[in-house]
């Protein structure tokens, strides 16, 4: 049995050695030849899963230790035998994360009090559902925007995309790229939706670079019609728009869900679906050597507002500015940001105390350790 597994997949060496040959290789650099006779593929978004890369080849089994997973031709595949397999919520929590930490830095920075202030969330699966816990943590008006679960579950728990737009003062978008069907969302973030927000609003993306117009968010900054942006995905990256960004708040390259729980989640549930299909004598395995940073306590400030408070917090366990810092830098390493990614732990792992009630309470909403 033969393997071909991204090279930048963690803790997946050593693990399957024992019942096939595993070759590792970067992302991009999976080609025809290589998996002709490969049996199965372990990968992330930059290998393209189509009949380019699996015609003629003895593949049969797919997993991709992602959320997303637009980067796999499923009709194709579907058509030809071959199976496939996503990670679904795997990173959902490393999200939640560091849109904990946008907002946050966001408010802070442009002088914002969270509280009563109104959080539209476009796409509501693992992702989106985590986030709307966040908003509500930081005492926020949360409004859900999602058609496929307004359809089954009724319209009683959502709202219009207009809703969200006109009355939000932070718009993220959690949704996946599809171009077609019923709910395409190519582009749903266009000129027409920046013309509508708020000119005191901003816009968040960690979902997939398509699903904003990058032009269209250019200008909107440009012009004022919008206060402000993050992004963490973009237009044709790893090739990134240079005036995109260093207009928007907080730049960063496609690593909303790269801590280490979330990569780890992913790992484990590709390792045991493929042991599954393959009947390889492996099961529920997860990685026993997760790193954990060298310290774990955080001490709350007495001094500043509720947003500050939690923001030393958050900030100690992720800090988005960090991130955004070294993109800015280095732009044409992308790549290698995103290959070489510093040990990033969630909020669980972390410990504090604070006697202010409504801070504490905010901070074990979060997830983290009380104390």
């Amino acid at each position: 049995m033969k393997i071909i597994a991204d090279d930048k997949i963690p803790f997946l060496r050593g693990v399957l050695e024992n019942y096939a040959e595993v070759i590792y290789l970067p992302g991009a650099k999976v080609a025809p030849e290589i998996v002709k006779d490969a049996d199965a593929m372990i990968t992330r978004t930059r290998t393209q899963c189509n009949s380019t890369l699996l015609q003629g080849s003895k593949v049969k089994f797919i997993a991709t230790a992602t959320i997303g997973f637009d980067h796999i031709d499923t009709k194709w595949v579907e058509a030809n035998g071959i199976s496939w397999t996503n990670a679904p919520g795997c990173n959902s929590s490393s999200v939640a994360q560091y849109i904990t930490s946008a907002l946050l830095n966001l408010a802070v920075k442009h002088k914002i009090g969270l509280k009563g202030k109104t959080l539209g969330i476009a796409g509501v699966g693992n992702v989106g559902s985590k986030v709307a816990e966040v908003g509500k943590a930081l005492g926020m008006r949360v409004l859900l925007n999602d058609p496929p679960r307004a359809e089954q579950e009724g319209t009683e728990n959502f709202v219009s995309l207009n809703r969200i737009i006109s009355e939000s003062d932070f718009v993220t978008m959690h949704v996946p790229l599809e171009k077609a069907g019923s709910y395409p969302t190519f582009h749903l973030a266009n000129s027409d939706l920046f013309n509508a927000m708020k000119s005191t609003a901003f816009y968040i993306n960690t979902s997939r670079g398509p699903v904003c117009d990058n032009h269209a968010l250019k200008t909107a900054l440009q012009t004022g019609q919008i206060a402000g942006a993050v992004l963490d995905v973009w237009e044709n990256e790893p090739a990134l728009d240079q005036e995109l960004l260093n207009l928007v708040d907080y730049s960063t390259p496609h690593i909303a869900g790269y801590s280490y729980d979330g990569k780890a989640n992913g790992t484990a549930m590709s390792v045991n679906a493929l042991a599954g299909f393959f009947k390889l004598p492996l099961k529920n395995w997860y990685p026993n050597d997760i790193p954990v940073p060298k310290n774990t306590d955080i001490a709350i400030p007495d001094e500043g507002s509720f947003e500050e408070k939690i923001l030393k917090a958050v900030n100690l366990s992720y800090d988005i500015r960090q991130d955004s810092d070294r993109l800015r830098r280095s732009p044409e390493t992308f790549e290698k940001q995103r290959g070489d990614y510093p040990l990033r732990r969630e909020f669980p792992i972390f410990s504090t105390c604070c006697i202010i009630p409504e801070v504490s309470s905010a901070l074990e909403k979060l997830g983290f350790n009380i104390l």
